[in-house]
């Protein structure tokens, strides 16, 4: 058998991988790793395994505190009273499907959508659920697992000058970070709301009085600096501190990318189509962004933690959600842009299924609903349902690693591929996940 580079299945048609000699000197070592032979062939395999993405953005709407099922995707109105709670259902351009009676514009464009109605995962308190739905796992004592956004920061690069990762308004939680990974994979904060009437990015403009001379000049003394200081200690804090100094000089000095965040740039009717407020203009901004080239938004939106009043509650929350979600989806949709854009819509965990002495409902993660569309999702399609009463999932369970390695398939990222945490650790982007294949267009 000779030494040479093995065929992979990118070369061979028949995706048939022949073994070299070296594998089996490899393979030797194995034991001496700790690992088993199917450790050291996953990891092999993850060299060559790659997806064909049928998305090259996603804008990740996250509504934070615990959105309910049943006053927003999965209404009960067959249920009793004190399961179907206060609002109405209205009917939606899929046939047969409800949503709850404030979702009218989200209605009308439904059958763009797949609605998940059986998301589960067993996390009850705010600070676990919102980990898996920003990591795809269970929090562990042991490790900081990286965000979604992160991971595709790591993966896949930057594009046009651009941060690959951005959290609109700022970073929501300690979930949606680096973890293990360099903290040059971190997201960019706008630092400022697109809700307010004044604002602007900060840092993206050079003051008065430097000129594009002036500016290069400084950039080459700061990295004759960092050359000297690079040589006198090796750390991921120095590796990611020129990073983050080669992005942000990157950011200033591309015209494309400044204006990727101005959005007085955008007609007035657009800005009034998306609603002036902070959930139209979030979505807005996030829609310019992944039109300039940013691969992973991260956007919040309003409180859902509705222990008590959850009538009034949800009449404040979800009629601009609702406005600016359908004129997310449909700008997305004329621009050609929606079928290489995943947009997805989540929570930390649902609402109890029966409503409690304060007019609300409580933290319930046995089954809430999710929602997707565009970037190689169905349209028109539900998934899964909960039962009756809105407590458990009825038909086909989605779980949060599932969900995860779903969506990194849309991005052409393998969820089986192991990155490295610190001590040379090997960890999968997603441990247990399979893609649901049934959500994919």
């Amino acid at each position: 058998m000779s030494d040479s580079k093995p065929i992979t299945w990118h070369d061979d048609p028949a995706h048939f991988r022949r073994t070299s000699r070296r594998d089996f000197l490899y393979a030797g070592l194995v034991g001496g790793l700790g690992l088993t032979m199917g450790d050291y062939f996953k990891l092999r395999a993850n060299e060559t395994d790659v997806f064909e993405p049928t998305a090259q953005s996603i804008i990740h709407i996250f509504l934070p505190g615990g959105s309910a099922h049943q006053e927003t995707w999965d209404p009960k109105p067959l249920a009793p009273i004190e399961y179907r709670g206060p609002l109405s259902a209205i009917d939606t351009a899929i046939p047969g499907v409800k949503f709850s009676q404030h979702l009218q514009r989200t209605a009308k464009i439904a059958d763009r959508l797949t609605i998940i109605r059986s998301m589960t995962h067993g996390e009850a308190a705010h600070e676990r659920g919102t980990h898996n739905m920003f990591t795809g796992y269970r929090p562990s004592p042991a490790i900081r697992f990286p965000s979604f956004g992160a991971v595709v920061s790591h993966e896949l690069g930057s594009r046009n000058n651009l941060p690959p990762y951005v959290c609109v308004p700022g970073v929501p939680n300690e979930f949606a970070g680096t973890g293990y990974l360099s903290s040059a994979h971190g997201p960019f904060s706008l630092g400022g709301d697109p809700g307010n009437t004044n604002f602007s990015v900060r840092d993206l403009n050079m003051h008065s009085g430097i000129t594009p001379e002036r500016f290069d000049r400084r950039r080459n003394i700061l990295a004759a600096v960092d050359e000297h200081f690079s040589t006198l200690e090796k750390s991921d804090a120095l590796s990611a501190m020129d990073s983050f100094y080669q992005a942000a000089y990157s950011l200033v000095s591309s015209k494309k990318a400044r204006e990727a965040f101005h959005l007085a740039a955008e007609p007035d009717a657009i800005r009034d189509a998306y609603g002036r407020n902070e959930a139209g203009q979030r979505m807005l901004i996030a829609r310019r962004m992944v039109e300039a080239g940013v691969r992973f938004v991260s956007l919040t939106y309003g409180g859902w933690d509705m222990h008590g009043g959850i009538a009034n509650g949800i009449t404040k929350q979800v009629p601009a959600f609702d406005q600016a979600f359908a004129a997310l989806i449909t700008d997305l949709e004329k621009r050609g842009m929606l079928e290489k854009t995943l947009v997805m819509v989540s929570s930390e965990f649902g609402r109890s299924p029966k409503i409690n002495k304060d007019a609300g409902r409580d933290h319930w993660p046995k089954v809430f609903s999710v929602v997707f569309a565009g970037g190689g999702f169905k349209k028109g399609y539900v998934h899964g349902s909960s039962d009756p009463t809105g407590a458990e999932p009825s038909e086909d369970p989605l779980t949060v690693e599932n969900m995860a390695s779903t969506v990194y398939r849309c991005l052409g990222i393998n969820a089986d591929k192991r990155l490295m945490a610190p001590g040379n650790r090997p960890i999968d982007i997603v441990r247990g996940g399979e893609v649901v294949k049934e959500l994919l267009a």
